[in-house]
């Protein structure tokens, strides 16, 4: 039901998605969508917290995070880029953004379970970075550095694909905006 949740959502926007499609689409009954989510909110909730947990797990998960911080900043901003790129990121970011106003706990929920847990992970490694005078961060917490650095990873790119959805970067586009983001933040915050 949440796999068709989420189609529905990210094809047609929250919105325009109707209970009805989502039931025809999972193949159950609206009986069925409504004993597990009350609303439609909650239905959305669900899929926005789905999403955002498999897209941390596989973070943690699946990369080593083994080695200094250079490698560790470059296996996260590739990762986020990946996720946050391909065409259900970007869905996702552009429906959690499109209903802000009139949904702000959506939005909220897409936040704190999306680019919130990303900002903890990379504060994480930074603050170990700090203790191993691997990085100078200054007068800056690693919470700040954090934001400072998924802002220069998501920057112009993840601009761009959304707003040019004709043309999105290739592998090889992802890969280099990420290394600009690495040197960028390590000319910033290198050790000194």
């Amino acid at each position: 039901m949440l796999d068709a949740a989420r189609d529905v959502f990210l094809t047609h926007g929250f919105s325009a998605a109707t209970t009805d499609m989502i039931q025809q689409a999972a193949g159950v009954s609206k009986a069925t969508v409504y004993a597990h989510y009350p609303t439609k909110e909650a239905l959305f909730a669900a899929v926005i917290e789905r999403q955002c947990a498999m897209h941390m797990d596989a973070l943690r998960a699946g990369r080593s995070m083994s080695g200094g911080i250079r490698a560790v900043l470059a296996d996260l901003a590739n990762a986020y880029l990946d996720f946050g790129l391909a065409p259900s990121g970007l869905a996702l970011f552009r429906v959690a953004a499109a209903e802000a106003i009139r949904f702000p706990e959506l939005a909220r929920t897409f936040y704190e379970k999306g680019p919130k847990v990303y900002c903890t992970i990379v504060a994480e490694h930074l603050e170990r970075a700090v203790q191993a005078k691997e990085l100078d961060l200054g007068a800056m917490t690693a919470k700040e550095a954090s934001a400072v650095f998924f802002s220069l990873v998501r920057g112009h790119i993840q601009l761009q694909s959304l707003l040019l959805s004709d043309r999105p970067p290739t592998a090889a586009q992802r890969k280099r905006w990420a290394n600009l983001a690495l040197e960028t933040f390590f000319k910033a915050f290198g050790p000194r």
